[in-house]
């Protein structure tokens, strides 16, 4: 009997439990109604965009359904007024405006000016002989302005001076097209000349660095020079350069101890060490040969036709 007892006291709270919910469902209906028709609920005061079909009138939700959008116009991107921006499309833009230039162009409106001045040969020479070769330009990697000049002395006296003014263009890659004037100063022989000189300057092929001038004189008088230079490097700092330079002439001139035809050619090879980029002395060897009429005017002045000079000297740039 008390075992019967027991096992209903037992009972009574588990019985018990059902009645109290009961109870309290009946005496908080809202609540549970809650929790079992979410869906239904009525959230007027409250924006939930991502559910069903609600009244959003006082909000504009418009990445949903079949919402009231009379607020706003948010009419679908491919049909919005665009007006004010144009902004018609990625692939087809209006850009008559905006438009790039080209290349060339947009690069030359962003010229960036330099300066550079460039000794290429200060040297001393064999028999009291000297010589200068160099020029300094300013501009850009299109446009420049030149000025060049070579000097060289024989036995104490000048037997050459010449200064260029030049325009240089850009009109391939690594080739440029120059025009300007040449003037050769009062020499040993003869009188100082004027020259209008065109010509082009550039990187062939293997890296050799070639200019030709095409010159016009005064009197109808015409020259040509040819150059060409090469750079080997056996280390950073040694740097071997062989070059050779020729003149023609279209005429005869003994004033000046110049022939037509091939005139003169001058060929140099030096060896320099740079301690520098811009600071690099050197030695080696120049050559001179002169050849037809102008040889001849020369040893009609007893002068040599030709000779060879061992050189020292400096190259260098800023």
């Amino acid at each position: 009997m008390k075992q019967k007892l027991l096992y209903c006291a037992m009972l009574l709270p588990i019985l018990a439990t059902p009645l109290t919910f009961a109870q309290e469902h009946e005496e908080h209906p809202e609540e549970h109604q809650e929790d079992q028709q979410g869906e239904q609920m009525d959230h007027s005061g409250h924006d939930m965009s991502g559910m069903g079909e609600m009244d959003h009138s006082g909000h504009d939700m418009s990445g949903t359904g079949e919402m009231d959008h009379s607020g706003h116009d948010m009419s679908g991107t491919g049909e919005m007024d665009h007006s004010g921006h144009d902004m018609s499309g990625m692939y087809g833009m209006d850009h008559s405006l905006h438009n790039a230039p080209n290349q060339p162009d947009h690069v030359m409106d962003h010229e960036v000016l330099l300066t550079k001045v460039t000794i290429d040969q200060l040297e001393a020479r064999e028999h009291e002989g000297s010589a200068l070769k160099g020029n300094l330009w300013f501009g850009s990697d299109f446009n420049k302005l030149w000025l060049k000049t070579e000097v060289e002395r024989e036995d104490g006296e000048t037997s050459n001076s010449e200064l260029q003014a030049l325009y240089s263009r850009a009109v391939a890659p690594y080739w440029d097209l120059k025009v300007g004037v040449r003037h050769d100063f009062i020499l040993e022989y003869g009188d100082s000349k004027n020259w209008a000189a065109i010509g082009f300057n550039g990187l062939a092929p293997y890296f050799f660095e070639v200019d030709s001038t095409l010159f016009l004189g005064e009197d109808g008088d015409s020259a040509l020079r040819l150059e060409a230079e090469y750079e080997l490097l056996f280390t950073q700092q040694w740097i071997l350069s062989p070059e050779i330079e020729m003149n023609f002439y279209g005429q005869n001139d003994r004033d000046t101890h110049t022939g037509s035809g091939l005139s003169d050619i001058e060929a140099g090879l030096r060896l320099r060490y740079e301690f520098t980029p811009q600071f690099a002395p050197y030695v080696g060897v120049h050559y001179e040969k002169k050849f037809g009429n102008t040889a001849d005017f020369l040893r009609d002045a007893g002068e040599s036709s030709g000779e060879t000079t061992w050189v020292i000297g400096l190259h260098a740039w800023f």
